[in-house]
């Protein structure tokens, strides 16, 4: 995600990685981050009914669009992810699709949100599909919560981890040309962690979970001995692990032509 024209993923290996997270829901919704709250507060435009989030996963985000009253829906093509989310999430229809190709109906959403997931979609498909289904004057959403590097000893363990969501400021996502007026708003906050949690944070990212049991048992070695041995952390301490999230708005353009 680093460069400023957005991820350079070759379509397969865009899928290869992605296919990573198809399992595990339940480990994921335990050990990954949710979202600060100010995040939606200022996605959601003003008399916001209905929102669509895409990639949803086992419902971080769309937990927080079901809190402010919104009528949601949620695409995810994991069906173990999707299992979580309907257990947080009871009320919401959930769908498997992806966001190229949700399944859901024409013009049928005032907001469409898409959190840690852009950089697995193709942008360009996901976009006109996205224009589809929202209404005139839609908002589009693209949300990433990542590791914040400024901070010395984050920035080593980022490397350590081979955690790809770390924050870059340069950094601009590639939407189609059914939006504009692309802006961003950032949130710096700390998650409480224990040194623990770090070590299963890991085992829930795609380079661990492509790699084999050799490659697994070095990151596992190389993270305990900079917690606990560098870092000089206990067992069950709580850490204070610093993200920076940034949320990304672009309006929908009325009337943009097919393509």
């Amino acid at each position: 995600m680093g460069r400023p024209g957005g991820p350079k993923l070759h379509a397969t290996r865009r899928r290869e990685l992605g296919q990573s997270f198809q399992d595990g829901g339940e480990h994921y919704d335990r050990v990954r981050p949710g979202y600060p709250t100010d995040s939606v507060d200022w996605l959601l435009p003003p008399g916001a009914k209905s929102a669509a989030d895409i990639g949803a996963g086992t419902g971080k985000f769309t937990a927080l669009l079901v809190d402010r009253g919104l009528q949601v829906a949620a695409v995810d093509p994991s069906t173990d992810m999707l299992e979580q989310l309907r257990k947080s999430c009871p009320g919401v229809e959930a769908l498997e699709g992806t966001a190229e190709a949700t399944g859901l109906a024409d013009s049928a959403f005032d907001v469409v949100s898409v959190a840690q997931a852009w950089h697995w979609c193709d942008p360009m498909k996901a976009s006109t599909e996205i224009d589809r289904i929202l209404r005139p004057h839609g908002v589009l959403g693209l949300i990433w919560n990542q590791l914040d590097i400024s901070v010395p000893w984050v920035h080593r363990l980022s490397r350590i981890m081979h955690a790809g969501d770390v924050h870059k400021p340069g950094f601009r996502p590639v939407i189609g040309p059914e939006f504009m007026n692309l802006t961003s708003h950032l949130t710096s906050w700390e998650d409480a962690v224990s040194p623990e949690d770090i070590l299963e944070l890991t085992k829930s990212r795609s380079y661990y979970l492509r790699a084999n049991e050799a490659t697994r048992s070095k990151v596992m070695g190389n993270l305990e001995w900079y917690l606990f041995d560098h870092l000089g952390h206990v067992p069950g301490q709580l850490l204070g692990l610093p993200y920076l999230t940034t949320t990304w708005r672009a309006r929908k353009i009325d009337g943009a032509p097919p393509r």
